[in-house]
């Protein structure tokens, strides 16, 4: 079968490279544009990815600058505030997915949706890191028969390379964001400033100072669960892997607390733990979502339509890749109320 190429908008930075890395590996035969604006840098990497060619973007032109060429999926590494790759996207028919833009930069991507509802899947892919907080969280939460409490702490090493565009993306949603937003009591609320500061335990017990933080998850748990409580926490600093002496390592930490099928309180907490930190797990995201847009997985491809992540990722799969590229699911002990 022959496949026209999917473009990675920010392909040749290190979520980019990590995602063509994991495509070329599952698909080799689908080719891979890498687009930027810097062409000596996108031509860099794709030279080492056989499937992959580096291509110089236009974002200010309808076409991107690509002309006629014929592209089968867009995927935007970082927030494009003038929506040109989703108007080409729709323009083409052709899925749509980012992963960049803030819960409270949702409104310009939905609006341009809603006008052409029927040209193509657009992804909201805001997720943290792409589903590996979603999926997993509503995983557990088959234990429950009312989940009344989600509270996702996610820590950040302080040595998890991301690259200056995803940089730009962090210093945007946690320094000019004026609140975050979090469900209390079955109310969506936007809590400011000291409202704001809170912790959370890592993996390794150690109290993490952190920030209420606004990402799709939230909506999106709170949607699926009907969980009156959820909220997201995030902290940069230490790993737990990094204070016991080992290399660094990104870890979830998901907690739920609710009623059991059979009525009886149940509090569970668990961690998602990835060893070489936050770009993999990204990339998978990445990598699993183009698959079901495009197929390429063996099932039909997607209808129009708005998408969450999880919506899309199959549990059994998404689990299945997700330890086989290293990462961990563990299961921790409750403190005591």
């Amino acid at each position: 079968m022959t496949h026209s190429p999917i473009l990675l908008v920010g392909g040749s930075g290190v979520v980019g490279s990590w995602a063509a890395r994991f495509l070329h590996d599952a698909h080799p035969e689908v080719p891979l544009l890498l687009g930027g604006r810097d062409l000596a840098k996108a031509q860099a990497v794709a030279a080492q990815i056989p499937s992959a060619e580096g291509v110089a973007l236009d974002l200010a032109a309808d076409d991107l600058g690509l002309g006629q060429r014929p592209v089968s999926a867009v995927v935007v590494l970082f927030t494009d505030p003038r929506l040109a790759t989703l108007r080409f996207a729709q323009a083409r028919g052709i899925p749509h997915l980012s992963i960049s833009a803030g819960i409270f930069e949702m409104g310009p991507e939905v609006a341009t949706y809603m006008h052409q509802p029927q040209a193509a899947p657009v992804v909201l892919g805001t997720e943290w890191l792409v589903g590996a907080t979603t999926i997993p969280t509503l995983e557990f939460a088959q234990a429950f028969g009312r989940v009344h409490d989600i509270t996702i702490g996610a820590l950040l090493d302080e040595q998890d390379v991301t690259g200056p565009a995803g940089f730009v993306d962090f210093e945007r949603q946690t320094k000019t964001m004026p609140a975050a937003l979090v469900r209390r009591d079955g109310a969506f609320v936007w809590q400011v400033v000291d409202e704001a500061k809170t912790t959370f335990r890592a993996v390794d017990d150690t109290e993490q100072q952190a920030d209420i933080f606004s990402v799709y998850d939230v909506l999106g748990l709170a949607a699926a669960t009907g969980a009156p409580n959820v909220q997201f926490k995030l902290a940069f600093g230490i790993s737990s892997t990094r204070r016991q002496g080992q290399p660094m390592s990104t870890e979830i930490l998901i907690e739920l607390a609710g009623k059991d099928h059979a009525g009886q309180p149940l509090r569970t907490r668990h961690a998602v733990v990835h060893p070489q930190g936050q770009m993999p797990l990204t990339a998978l995201g990445v990598v699993l979502l183009l698959e079901r847009l495009l197929g390429l997985d063996g099932q039909p491809a997607v209808p129009a339509g708005l998408y969450f992540p999880y919506q899309l990722l199959e549990p059994r799969t998404y689990l299945a890749r997700f330890q086989q590229i290293g990462g961990q699911l563990l299961t921790l002990a409750v403190a005591p109320e």
